[in-house]
């Protein structure tokens, strides 16, 4: 059996080494939502691994991930459709993308259309 190379810190499993004496591990970061006029999002359809059905994604919002899930809850209930909230995207099933670059619109945000 071969042994597995570590390219990255990553592959250690989430291991963090310190020497510091006040290092606390349930540090979180302090990040603050950037105000919408101040964020620039990106809308595209997408079906790459989802067994051909088609999704809208969002993606580029600047803030906490408590913010992105009610913006994406918010999105959901307008377009009246399911989706989730994964790896700071917001993805909606459907192609809903101009219904929501309008939402997102009217909320202040700037929202650039990708793809076709």
């Amino acid at each position: 059996m071969a042994k597995k190379k570590l390219n990255s810190l990553e592959s250690l499993g989430g291991f963090v080494f310190s020497t510091s004496t006040d290092f606390d591990l349930n540090q979180e970061e302090a990040t603050e939502t950037a105000a919408p006029k101040d964020q620039f999002l990106e809308a595209l359809f997408s079906n790459k691994g989802r067994g051909g059905k088609t999704v809208t994604v969002i993606r580029g919002f600047h803030g906490t991930e408590g913010d992105l899930k009610v913006l994406g809850k918010k999105l959901k209930t307008k377009c009246g459709v399911g989706g989730t909230v994964k790896d700071g995207e917001i993805i909606i099933q459907g192609k809903y993308r101009d219904k929501i670059m309008e939402i997102l619109k009217k909320e202040g945000y700037h929202v650039k259309r990708v793809g076709g």
